[in-house]
């Protein structure tokens, strides 16, 4: 069987990639945030629901002496914990698995292996969040049109540098004018990137304490039918609140125990936070059609593994 390799433009996307990956270091560490590096195990992890956009299908689970173990899928909880034991702005470059269904291969958008910039604010909010991320996508939108004008060339992309501060949309607008599956829609009807808040996800996201049933929540959204670039938000960090959503969305409370505990004993804090996807917004600089294209290695649900 003969293997093929990647395409011959992988080579001016991971020239690309490299800019950003180090812009996005500079920027960060420029901001005064701290780096940590990435947790891969855990007795406790993200667990993507109820969210109606996750379709992962288990959790990666490994057994290492007497202890059973989960793969990181977010480091959200660890994100947590950190900010509380004083850590006052933190990001990784976090890998996450998702082992998404295998339906997702054909929506340019998905992989079950990728990498994250997460990070973490104390005592911030919703806006700093919002502030802070667009400074980093103009930055380093800036940062790739001046350092690989000849990749772009390549790859036959023009980009915009977006303006500050971008448009914002509640779900329920987004819903309203663009159905019920409105991110790819919403995306493609609109030539700079925008902000959806309020979702019903996870139990961690801040409920709006001026507006029960809506929640100080976002994601980034990228223009030209590109799609979601980052999730995040604002902390629920009470322990009777916490324990009252994971009993609301039928989680196993035994599962979340350790981090319950923190949240007993008020170790918890408010904090805002979010993930960036390293390959989306890859993918989005470089124009590709899906996401595993900007891979060397791709990791696409449904299609088989080379190495």
């Amino acid at each position: 069987m003969q293997i093929q390799m990647q395409r011959e433009d992988i080579i001016p996307i991971l020239r690309i990639q490299t800019t950003v990956l180090r812009e996005m270091v500079n920027f960060m560490v420029d901001r005064g945030f701290i780096q940590l590096l990435p947790v891969i195990t855990s007795k406790v992890t993200d667990p993507l629901g109820p969210d109606p956009g996750s379709s992962v299908v288990t959790i990666p689970k490994i057994k290492y002496y007497d202890e059973e173990l989960v793969l990181t899928q977010s480091m959200i909880l660890h994100k947590q914990l950190a900010v509380a034991k004083g850590l006052e702005r933190i990001f990784i470059m976090s890998p996450n698995v998702r082992l998404e269904d295998k339906r997702r291969k054909d929506t340019g958008r998905h992989l079950f292996e990728f990498t994250q910039m997460d990070f973490e604010m104390a005592g911030a909010g919703m806006r700093d969040v919002f502030s802070l991320v667009e400074d980093l996508i103009i930055h380093i939108i800036k940062a790739v049109k001046s350092e690989n004008e000849e990749e772009l060339e390549e790859l036959g992309r023009e980009i915009k540098i977006p303006q500050k501060p971008f448009p914002v949309y509640t779900t329920h607008e987004l819903e309203e004018r663009y159905g019920k599956d409105w991110e790819i829609n919403a995306s493609a009807d609109h030539n700079e990137p925008f902000w959806a808040v309020c979702f019903k996800r996870e139990f961690y996201d801040r409920e709006d304490p001026d507006m029960p049933g809506h929640f100080r929540n976002y994601d980034l959204i990228y223009p030209e039918g590109f799609g979601e670039a980052l999730s995040g938000g604002e902390r629920e960090w009470r322990y009777e609140r916490i324990v009252e959503r994971i009993r609301r969305d039928g989680l196993d409370e035994k599962f979340f125990s350790p981090y319950l505990e923190m949240a007993k004993q008020g170790i918890l804090i408010p904090s805002a936070g979010a993930g960036i996807g390293v390959e989306r917004l890859i993918r989005f600089l470089s124009g590709k059609k899906h996401v595993g294209d900007v891979q060397l290695f791709r990791r696409v649900p449904g299609e088989p593994i080379l190495f």
